[in-house]
């Protein structure tokens, strides 16, 4: 009775339709019925009965079903024990104010001396996805990268005049039959899936005697390496749109190519990037620190940043931490950013480690590059676990110890290429070991204005994890604060003290 109790309580809440049914049993041991012992309450059948049917019979309650294909499928799985599927399951009801015919998937999995089934209805979801191509029409399709495979729903089936005994047009077919003038819109929009953005393009397709408008939204789902895995398309037929479009439509059309064909520059920018500061997958050992590094690109495929970070064991013993962010975007941004990036390494490799003269250097380089930015530099000591510090117009790093978290005092600071001869003092901190210090840029905190709502936010992210940091607290800070900002790149560098 107390697994009876565990299993009510535990499908009451599921949100999904599950019943557990136990058997009822003939004095000759034969199974004649079976008993509602747990059911969900959130997914409820035809009739709106939730668990109120906990303990009735299933004869009583759907008496059609006794001895039908989903009756026999249950007394299989009961007797041989292995799991089992009803694609489509029809029921029919005779009794007014019910819909008449009802059509489920259904899974059946031997459980606890009973059946777990599961079911889901389909038959409302097709009628109103149907409706819904049909009115709009409209026609979704799916496309495996690795597998070549594709699946239409019959709304893209009445698009492309196709029998769907035939099957999905292949690639190759579908190319085709793209009208050698618009060929070119199709490669830019595959360019604009390859940065992660969602394409969104109208090309003519051949289709039968005639050339039909077809707009075409697209996006690309990756696996968690960035592996691109398969393209989701909404197809939109809207050649009766296009034939009475006024010149402001064709006016925006230009527009869009004009976007598609500026498109090239933004993805050679992110190349530059990526060649220029990899990112290390996972965490990595500097000198009494691990540190990771988190790079996300804007939700835009248009707005590429000149976000830039630095992490350096040196030579003497102690370790270089840097972020900063060139104004601007594109490969503007992405120039600065090379430039101070590759400045930063050369000064310190010929021995500089005071964070302010270090600045100063950057700013001289940004007044003669004409750009600006802002930056925070530090060199950590682990002799004596103290961060000299600077801010160049960034945001001070984000101390989290013991549960707690604060910026670290900031010290005064012009945005870089403001002023040549400004001045960055330098702050100091003592590290402890177990301290989290997180270096980052605007991208994550600035979302649509709410900064101190964000900021806030990041703060209680670094205090749970300070608070426990377990076996590994920098992989747990990357889950926590892995969420692209819609304008803006976002870099972060967290570091762990580990001695």
């Amino acid at each position: 009775m107390a697994d009876e109790d565990v299993v009510r309580e535990l499908l009451a809440a599921a949100p999904a339709g599950c019943s557990w049914l136990l058997p009822i049993t003939s004095d000759d041991g034969r199974t004649v019925d079976f008993r509602i012992a747990a059911t969900s309450d959130r997914i409820r059948d035809i009739y709106g009965r939730g668990t109120q049917r906990v303990d009735s019979r299933l004869s009583e309650l759907y008496p059609s079903m006794v001895d039908g294909p989903l009756w026999r499928l249950y007394l299989e799985v009961l007797e041989t024990g292995k799991p089992a599927t009803m694609d489509e399951f029809r029921f029919g009801e005779t009794r007014p104010g019910v819909v008449a015919e009802s059509r489920f998937e259904v899974s059946v999995n031997r459980v606890l001396g009973g059946l777990l089934v599961w079911w889901t209805r389909v038959d409302e979801h097709r009628r109103r996805m149907e409706s819904t191509e049909l009115l709009g029409s409209l026609g979704w399709a799916e496309y495996e990268l690795a597998t070549g495979r594709s699946e239409w729903s019959p709304g893209m089936y009445r698009i492309f005049e196709r029998d769907p005994a035939d099957g999905p047009l292949s690639r190759a077919d579908q190319a085709a039959a793209i009208t050698p003038e618009d060929r070119a819109i199709a490669e830019a929009a595959w360019q604009t899936l390859d940065v992660g953005a969602t394409s969104d393009v109208t090309v003519r397709f051949r289709v039968g005697d005639g050339v039909k408008h077809l707009r075409i939204l697209s996006d690309l789902a990756r696996d968690a390496t960035g592996l691109p895995i398969k393209i989701y398309a909404v197809v939109q037929d809207v050649t009766a749109r296009v034939a009475t479009r006024t010149e402001i439509e064709r006016l925006s059309d230009q527009v869009r190519l004009g976007e598609l064909t500026a498109l090239a520059e933004h993805r050679l920018a992110r190349q530059l990037q990526q060649m220029i500061q990899p990112v290390p997958e996972g965490s990595f050992v500097l000198d009494g620190l691990e540190a990771m590094v988190s790079y996300l690109p804007a939700e835009s495929a248009l707005q590429v940043g000149g976000d830039w970070y630095h992490a350096q064991a040196l030579p003497d013993g102690r370790v270089a931490l840097a972020v900063g962010d060139v104004a601007g975007h594109g490969m503007e941004a992405a120039n600065g950013m090379a430039h101070l990036r590759f400045a930063l390494v050369a000064w310190l490799s010929v021995g500089i480690r005071d964070p302010g003269l270090l600045l100063r250097h950057l700013n001289r380089l940004c007044t003669q590059l004409g750009i600006t930015g802002t930056a925070v530099v530090g060199v950590y000591d682990p002799s004596t676990r103290l961060l000299p510090w600077a801010r160049a117009g960034h945001m001070p790093p984000i101390l989290s110890r013991d549960g707690r978290s604060i910026d670290l005092e900031r010290p005064p600071g012009l945005l870089l290429g403001a002023e040549a001869e400004a001045e960055f003092p330098v702050a100091s901190a003592e590290l402890h070991p177990g301290d989290l210090v997180l270096f980052y840029t605007d991208g994550l905190v600035e979302r649509r204005g709410d900064v101190a709502r964000r900021s806030a936010e990041v703060r209680r992210h670094l205090s749970v994890v300070s608070a426990s940091p377990g076996l590994d607290p920098l992989p747990r800070i990357h889950r926590l604060l892995h969420a692209p900002s819609p304008d803006d790149d976002t870099c972060t560098l967290a570091v762990h003290v580990r001695l």
